[in-house]
């Protein structure tokens, strides 16, 4: 794999993280990282759906909207792949992890309006990239995703075990843990290569 390509794996999981720099995909990032387990489930899913996204989506973009002339089309078309994806894992957990589904509730349909899946599929045609750097971009910045989500259920779950002043107990205190979250990853912005 050459220089570039790990580039942009690192780049949408660290450096650009689509959580903590970028700000897309905050409802479930919240909403589901109360649980550990929860949280690792919905990173796998979201790291399938985003990374098949990124390849379907370059695919239909460079092979029939950009030749047809209907880039104007690409946030509806990619919307449709999404839906379809997020129906597919949500089918496949209902059936052979009934325990994960549950535990992931309204957040499974939600990776459908999750910005952040949209958001790379979007970014990828905005940068030009061809059909493997879309699927590494995808891939990496799902792992980006599953990396944040997976750390502030670790957070959340040392935070639970505290004795902490009653206005920062709940939201406050996952607000402010996301935020300093947010900071130390500003640190990955000086890498290069």
């Amino acid at each position: 794999m050459n220089n570039n390509l790990l580039l942009i794996i690192i780049s949408g999981a660290l450096i650009n993280n689509v959580v903590l720099s970028q700000f897309l995909g905050i409802c479930s990032f919240l909403g589901v990282s109360k649980q550990m387990k929860a949280s690792a489930s919905l990173g796998g899913a979201v790291i399938f759906v985003i990374t098949i996204a990124s390849a379907v989506a370059s695919l239909l973009y460079d092979n029939v909207l950009a030749p047809l002339g209907l880039d104007f089309m690409k946030t509806i078309v990619f919307i449709l792949v999404i839906a379809a994806l997020v129906q597919i894992v949500e089918m496949f957990l209902k059936k052979k992890s009934p325990a994960v589904y549950k535990s992931l509730g309204i957040f499974l349909p939600l990776i459908t309006t999750n910005c952040a899946v949209l958001g790379v599929a979007l970014t990828n045609v905005q940068n030009g990239y061809n059909f493997i750097e879309s699927v590494l971009s995808g891939f990496g910045t799902a792992l980006g995703f599953t990396l944040a989500i997976v750390l502030l259920a670790g957070i959340r779950s040392r935070i639970n075990e505290e004795d902490l002043p009653a206005p920062l107990r709940g939201a406050p205190i996952v607000l402010i843990a996301a935020a300093l979250m947010s900071i130390a990853f500003m640190g990955f912005s000086g890498l290069s290569f």
